[in-house]
């Protein structure tokens, strides 16, 4: 059996070419090019270059943009005066546009600002109102740099396909693959998370978890390849005392490892994970297959890829990859943040599928995929643009003129809000052909 390592390599001259004339560079925190960054601009003591860290304090877009603000203008003398007049109102799109006046305002020549550790913050609409905002607000010569693990999901894909963002370390280079050989075949352990959830090992289906604890805590562990046991406490037993919650997670490890090694040898323990450096990680003791991994892959592969034909494939791979919404019956916060991660990731896969076939002129199937993204994504108004004028173009005008309405009708039952002046402005257009 062979197991093999995707080994990426990186350079100067590729990283500034790369990310040349992109308004946002965004980086995964496992790449090499994180530290090419940063030890460039500080090697280098460019002035251009703003460093700042979110800590483990700042959850919200204010408290970020809060402590930011605060810190540059210690360090800087002046900085943050658009973004202390948005903080007082706090509205996303008016701190989006502050912050952009704040980085021309401090210089247009070659500034970047890069943020550590996004993932910090949360993702939510109000978030995506601000960096849509703030990317279509900074003047040229100035670039946002982010480092974090979620940039598969709204508003990246979207600046990546209009051309402001570049991913930097989701590169997949199969000559690079280096390959070992297995000197004792290790037990499969295949994980399904999209849908109700199970697993099977070496063919056999755990069926008796011994609770929904260890069934909880297995699927954490899954999506999480590399955590801390203060994560563990904090999303499972957060109003415990840590010798309490010690005592409770191990014994609930153990009863996963009692579940993986029942259907491989009694006798021995087959762990799940092993603990590293402060980290828990994927045990070397199994090798492991997991559809969620498989369909982010996917996704992400087809974000960074230059090959129309090798976006197209991974992509329909990812939708086969999603057969239902992430462990649709689980209730535990982190499974509903997971599900509705997943599910964003999931319409922009529909969406770059309908944006490639509308491309090629395909405007049934371009239209198909598009009303599939709004059953996950309901509140992108930009989507429903596109399907009223695909209807226009498929010379279904009434259609077009059912589909405002409907829209028109959910904004105002939902948001209590009118539809844009540019889809206002679509109306017009879906009139005339009437």
């Amino acid at each position: 059996m062979l197991t093999h390592e995707i080994a990426t390599t990186v350079s100067l001259d590729t990283f500034r070419l790369r990310s040349a004339g992109k308004k946002v560079i965004l980086l995964y925190p496992w790449t090499n090019y994180r530290t090419l960054f940063l030890s460039h601009f500080m090697a280098e003591n460019n002035p251009g270059l703003l460093y700042y860290r979110i800590n483990n304090t700042q959850s919200t877009l204010g408290e970020w943009l809060r402590g930011m603000s605060e810190e540059f203008k210690q360090v800087l003398g002046k900085f943050g005066k658009n973004l202390k007049t948005a903080l007082s109102k706090g509205t996303p799109t008016a701190l989006g546009e502050a912050l952009a006046a704040d980085l021309a305002a401090y210089g247009t020549n070659g500034t970047i600002l890069f943020v550590d550790e996004l993932d910090r913050i949360s993702f939510d609409q109000n978030f995506e109102q601000f960096m849509t905002a703030l990317v279509g607000s900074l003047p040229s010569g100035v670039q946002v740099a982010f480092n974090s693990r979620l940039l598969t999901y709204t508003p990246w894909m979207d600046m990546v396909t209009r051309g402001d963002a570049i991913v930097l370390g989701t590169e997949y280079r199969k000559n690079n693959v280096m390959f070992t050989v297995e000197e004792q075949p290790r037990p499969q352990l295949e994980v399904y998370s999209l849908g109700r959830g199970y697993a099977i090992v070496n063919g056999q289906q755990i069926t008796n978890w011994d609770g929904a604890l260890p069934r909880n805590l297995f699927f954490f562990f899954m999506d999480r390849p590399l955590v801390t046991r203060k994560e563990i406490f904090e999303t499972f037993w957060p109003n415990l005392p840590v010798k309490e919650a010690t005592n409770v997670f191990h014994v609930t490890k153990r009863k996963i490892t009692e579940r993986i090694s029942m259907k491989v040898d009694p006798a021995e323990s087959y762990e799940l994970t092993q603990y590293t450096n402060g980290f828990y990680i994927p045990s070397e003791k199994v090798t492991r297959h997991y559809d969620v991994a498989d369909f982010q892959t996917a996704v992400e592969r087809a974000l960074v890829t230059n090959d129309v034909r090798e976006e197209e494939r991974l992509l329909i791979s990812a939708l086969e990859l999603y057969k239902a919404p992430y462990l649709q019956e689980g209730e535990m916060p982190w499974m509903k943040e997971r599900r509705e991660q997943l599910r964003q990731m999931h319409a922009q896969a529909l969406i770059g599928l309908a944006r490639l076939n509308r491309q090629r002129g395909e405007d049934e199937r371009a239209l198909g995929y598009f009303v599939r993204s709004l059953e996950e994504m309901p509140e992108r108004e930009d989507i429903h643009r596109d399907v009223m004028n695909l209807y226009l173009r498929l010379g279904r005008a009434h259609d077009a003129r059912e589909h405002y309405s409907r829209l028109e009708s959910n904004l105002r039952e939902k948001f209590n809000i009118a539809p844009s002046r540019e889809t206002r402005d679509l109306l017009k257009v879906i009139k005339a052909a009437l």
